[in-house]
């Protein structure tokens, strides 16, 4: 057969917890959201913080867990995951194929040690040699490395044994989507057989918080309607999420088993100016099209729910939705809140979750576009659109495979 682009193995966390089969009745029970949202912690901002999950699992030896921040660990604790589910953990043979693609933001502030030293300055004798002494037994790398994908992908490699080779990539939602994109490219182009793709975010960051809020984004009011919120809409959300993206014939050879096809992953630039993100939608739409069957089709959208590009992205896809009328829309960002650079993929593993129960989970705001509940068993191909919060247009299509 054709050589065709497979995903094998996926490792998810986020605030709805770890792995899909603990995400999907969440999903269909708007009650079970609420309590997962933190409005207290960095109020007025509301956050999404990680779920549970057992660290020592995917990362035993106690010096990596300390030499890492919060979005390594749930990055690495994914990775994992992914390589477990995809039976790769440990068979040192192939992780020494395995091509890594990693996206994150720049370095980790550590708000406590921070608080530790200016409080320290004010009481030492010699505020020179308590400042160094600080810095050298308690600052970890990621805190002053701008270059933060770098050593998210070093981590991984020395935690798991990927020997492959590596690529980061830093720039928001679309550096998550790029992952996915170049490693579908490039498996197409012979280019390689095997890549492991992921991104995390950690929403629990002062630093980010007012960052973002300077620029006008952050909410600062309560939680609703992904839809209708205004410009300072994101709810920010902690996220980790890997994927095993697999050449098809490489992996029958050995014998691994598909959890979804990928048929197509695309990711532009917009400039922003009005209408030019719905232009660049509608032109990636245009070339999946073709593509999709005339089953009933999930579209995941990644809407950041800042007021006036999520409503843009609302009127195109209400205007998809009413050129066919079998899609059903689900804006994941009400239930797990915006976790820029993961959460792309993120969302890619929950259209896999649909694709292995053939159906979408119900809608999670009102006036999701057309709010419609397709017949169960019914859908066999998933849409992910993700319009990052400032720039970045993505969409990818995937379908599953029989047997």
């Amino acid at each position: 057969m054709a050589r065709e682009v497979w995903i094998t193995g996926s490792g998810l966390l986020s605030p709805l917890g770890e792995g899909t089969d603990e995400w999907w009745p969440k999903l269909s029970d708007p009650a079970t959201i609420a309590p997962l949202i933190d409005t207290e912690t960095y109020k007025p901002f509301s956050i999404y913080p990680i779920g549970d999950f057992d660290l020592d699992s995917q990362i035993p030896r106690p010096g990596d867990q300390r030499a890492m921040g919060p979005l390594m660990h749930y990055g690495c604790y994914t990775a994992g995951r992914a390589l477990e589910a995809a039976g790769l953990k440990d068979n040192e043979e192939l992780l020494a194929q395995i091509h890594m693609l990693v996206a994150s933001g720049g370095g980790e502030r550590d708000s406590d040690l921070d608080q530790n030293i200016l409080q320290g300055l004010d009481e030492a004798g010699d505020r020179g040699v308590f400042l160094n002494e600080q810095l050298s037994n308690e600052l970890r790398p990621t805190m002053f490395l701008a270059q933060l994908p770098n050593l998210f992908a070093g981590n991984i490699s020395i935690v798991h044994g990927v020997a492959g080779s590596s690529r980061t990539f830093m720039g928001e939602e679309a550096a998550g989507t790029d992952t996915l994109r170049i490693a579908f490219e490039r498996i197409l182009a012979g280019q390689g057989d095997l890549f492991l793709v992921g991104a995390a975010y950690n929403s629990a960051r002062h630093d980010m918080l007012h960052l973002n809020h300077a620029g006008g984004y952050v909410l600062s009011e309560p939680v609703g309607n992904l839809w209708q919120r205004p410009k300072n809409g994101c709810a920010f959300g902690s996220a980790g999420a890997f994927l095993v993206i697999e050449a098809s014939d490489h992996a029958e050879a050995r014998g691994a088993k598909p959890t979804a096809r990928v048929r197509t992953v695309l990711c532009d630039l917009s400039d922003r100016t009005p209408g030019s993100a719905a232009a660049v939608a509608q032109a990636q739409w245009e070339s999946v099209a073709g593509s999709v069957t005339d089953r009933p089709l999930a579209v995941i959208s990644g809407a950041t729910g800042s007021g006036p590009i999520t409503s843009e992205e609302h009127g195109f896809l209400t205007a998809l939705t009413e050129q066919r009328g079998d899609i059903a829309v689900r804006g994941t960002g009400r239930a797990t809140g915006h976790s820029f650079e993961a959460s792309f993929l993120a969302n890619t593993i929950l259209g896999i979750a649909c694709l292995k129960r053939s159906e979408v989970f119900a809608p999670l705001s009102p006036e999701e576009p057309l709010e419609m509940r397709v017949e169960k068993a019914s859908v066999d191909q998933v849409l992910i659109t993700g319009w990052g919060m400032t720039q970045g247009e993505g969409m990818a299509l995937l379908e599953a495979i029989d047997g």
